[in-house]
């Protein structure tokens, strides 16, 4: 590996760590750009091919994660949730988690049990990334 790709690919780690840290934040291009210190569409250029996804639905993807957790192992409305994961419209998110999870909020609280000590943490979380359900990372369904 190149020394140039190694240096943009801790570029786009530290952008998406901050996407991680601050997921129920807004996060717009330009903030995330400048993490990186390149130019807007150089970044969404270059994440994606990084990491396989756009910005945006990484993003989003990180926090449907955030929120099925909050699903299993709270009494939260759906609402309540919808905002603290960083989504602003109860709309958005629920058309969000359906194309990432396969169903609807609701319907993955009712299916779901919280995962309270039953398989360790690492497995519980390998199963329950949103990845591992419906779209593929091709676009493909599974």
């Amino acid at each position: 590996m190149s020394r140039e790709v190694e240096e943009s690919n801790r570029r786009m780690l530290r952008a998406r760590d901050a996407m991680d840290r601050a997921y129920d934040q807004p996060l717009d291009i330009p903030a995330l750009a400048g993490i990186a210190c390149v130019s807007e569409a150089h970044f969404i250029r270059t994440f994606r091919t990084t990491f396989g996804e756009t910005p945006h639905r990484y993003l989003q993807r990180r926090r449907v994660e955030r929120s099925m957790f909050l699903l299993r192992e709270s009494a939260r409305s759906v609402t309540e949730i919808c905002f603290a994961v960083g989504f602003t419209s109860l709309g958005t998110f629920s058309r969000t988690f359906r194309e990432i999870v396969g169903a609807s909020p609701l319907a993955y609280r009712r299916s779901s049990a919280p995962m309270h000590g039953a398989v360790p943490d690492c497995v519980a979380m390998a199963a329950l990334r949103p990845s591992s359900f419906g779209e593929a990372r091709d676009g493909s369904t599974a």
